[in-house]
C-alpha cells in the first residue's frame, strides 16, 4: 500500500513536469491506424467500444488496443495487453515490452478512453507517440489535441461525436 502511494507520488511528480514540455502536433493526414487506450477499471464495455469504430469505417486489423487495470486477480486471462501500477519502476518507467511498443507506435488516431485522471494513464499518454490524441474533456487539456464532453459509459455518443467530427476536420 505504501509502496504504491510512493509509485503514484513519483508519477504525479513526472507527470508535471513532462506536461510542461507538450509540443503541439500537426496532423494533417486521413486517419488510417488507431491506437485504443483504456482504463478497464472504470469501463467494461471494450469489445462494443471496438464495434462502433469498425462500424465508423476503420479496419479492425488497423486497431490496437491496451488496457489500464488497477487489481489483478489471480489466474486472469487477458484477451488485450493489460497493465498496471506494478508494471512500472521507482523512475516512472515501464516495465512490459508490450506496453512500451504500443507507446512508440506512430498511431494517426489514439483514443485515450478515461475519463478520471491517473499519474500512470497521464504519463504513458503524454509518452505516446500518436499524430492525433482524442479523449474526453475532463482530463487534462494539454494532452489531447481533441477532447468529447461526455460520460465514459456512453461509447456510442462518443464515437459518433469523434466521427462526426474527424468528417468535419478531413481526416477520414
Amino acid at each position: 500500500m505504501f509502496l504504491n502511494y510512493l509509485k503514484n507520488l513519483i508519477l504525479n511528480r513526472k507527470i508535471k513536469k513532462s506536461l510542461t514540455n507538450v509540443k503541439a502536433n500537426n496532423f494533417s493526414g486521413s486517419i488510417k491506424t488507431v491506437g485504443l487506450f483504456i482504463d478497464e477499471s472504470c469501463f467494461f464495455y471494450k469489445e462494443k467500444l471496438i464495434d462502433e469504430i469498425v462500424k465508423n469505417g476503420i479496419d479492425i486489423n488497423n486497431i490496437k488496443v491496451i488496457l489500464y487495470k488497477e487489481s489483478f486477480e489471480k489466474k486472469e486471462v487477458f484477451t488485450y495487453p493489460t497493465f498496471g501500477l506494478k508494471d512500472f519502476d521507482f523512475n516512472a518507467r515501464i516495465n512490459l515490452k508490450e506496453i512500451n511498443a504500443f507507446i512508440n507506435e506512430d498511431f494517426d488516431l489514439l483514443i485515450n478512453y478515461y475519463d478520471i485522471e491517473k499519474p500512470v494513464l497521464l504519463l504513458l499518454t503524454n509518452n505516446s507517440s500518436a499524430k492525433f490524441k482524442v479523449g474526453f474533456s475532463s482530463i487534462d487539456k494539454r494532452l489531447n489535441h481533441f477532447m468529447i464532453a461526455v460520460n465514459a459509459q456512453d461509447y456510442s455518443v462518443f464515437t459518433q461525436e469523434l466521427f462526426r467530427y474527424l468528417k468535419i476536420l478531413n481526416k477520414i
